[in-house]
């Protein structure tokens, strides 16, 4: 596995001073992605849980369904490869031509994510409820988990969580690969996420909301702030979106009934 990290001089500067010193700067990947020897996309990310990453973003694409969809899956972290097999026809095979670089930011920008898409498409029915101090315990939980991101201040965070805690952890550059590489996680350990709930550190754009969806998830809880257009899918969706949950305040867009308020 490469390191995450490379360390660098740099010049700090201050109001008062200036002085050298050695600073640790997050690690950019290029990793690319061969389905059935077909070049389908290269990733911008961080060089870990690769193989997490890949299952994630192939589950979000719609390439595969489950981890039985799998044939053989290889990683050659030093050449910035991997290589997947799947049982079935995956629809690369059909003409459909991926090949495209994703950047950090993770924006996919492809048809699966588009408004119009999410006619037709089933709410998420979940009888779950959390309380605010649970969402407030879940973030702080969360922030301290956030090792990279205390070094570096480079990363996103993601997290699978149920009411009392974070079940699967995952940092990346890229907002949507941290996202991808929880779900791939879930997926090849066989960890439900029905009636769980989605901790982001970054913005809840459109994209992010069709990845919870697909899921099953019914809350997603993020310390930044949601697009116009994840409010509509969110309620749209029957999925409550909370943000900018920073110390003991929080935004709550969508079917707050899911939300228990002391005293009510």
């Amino acid at each position: 596995m490469k390191e995450e990290t490379e360390r660098f001089p740099i010049l700090k500067v201050t109001e008062q001073a200036t002085s050298r010193i050695e600073g640790t700067v997050v690690r950019e990947f290029s990793l690319t992605i061969f389905l059935h020897n077909q070049e389908l996309v290269t990733l911008l990310c961080s060089p870990t849980d690769l193989k997490y990453l890949v299952v994630g973003f192939l589950v979000s694409e719609g390439l595969i369904e489950g981890k039985g969809d799998i044939k053989d899956i290889l990683v050659d972290d030093q050449k910035g490869m991997v290589r997947v097999k799947t049982q079935g026809d995956t629809g690369v095979s059909g003409g459909i031509s991926f090949k495209r670089l994703i950047g950090s930011s993770g924006g996919r920008g492809g048809s699966l994510y588009s408004a119009p898409g999410a006619k037709g498409r089933a709410k998420v029915e979940s009888d779950i409820h959390i309380s605010r101090h649970e969402v407030f315990a879940l973030m702080d939980e969360f922030v301290q988990r956030s090792r990279l991101y205390k070094t570096t201040g480079g990363v996103h965070s993601a997290a699978l969580c149920d009411t009392t805690g974070i079940l699967v952890f995952a940092e990346d550059i890229g907002r949507h690969n941290a996202i991808d590489k929880v779900f791939g996680q879930c997926l090849l350990k066989d960890i439900p996420t029905h009636d769980r709930i989605i901790l982001t550190s970054g913005r809840v754009s459109s994209e992010i909301l069709f990845k919870v969806a697909k899921r099953n998830i019914p809350i997603i809880i993020s310390k930044s702030a949601p697009t116009n257009v994840a409010v509509r899918l969110s309620d749209d969706f029957n999925i409550t979106l909370i943000g900018f949950v920073r110390g003991k305040r929080m935004n709550a867009y969508t079917n707050d009934w899911r939300i228990v308020i002391d005293g009510e």
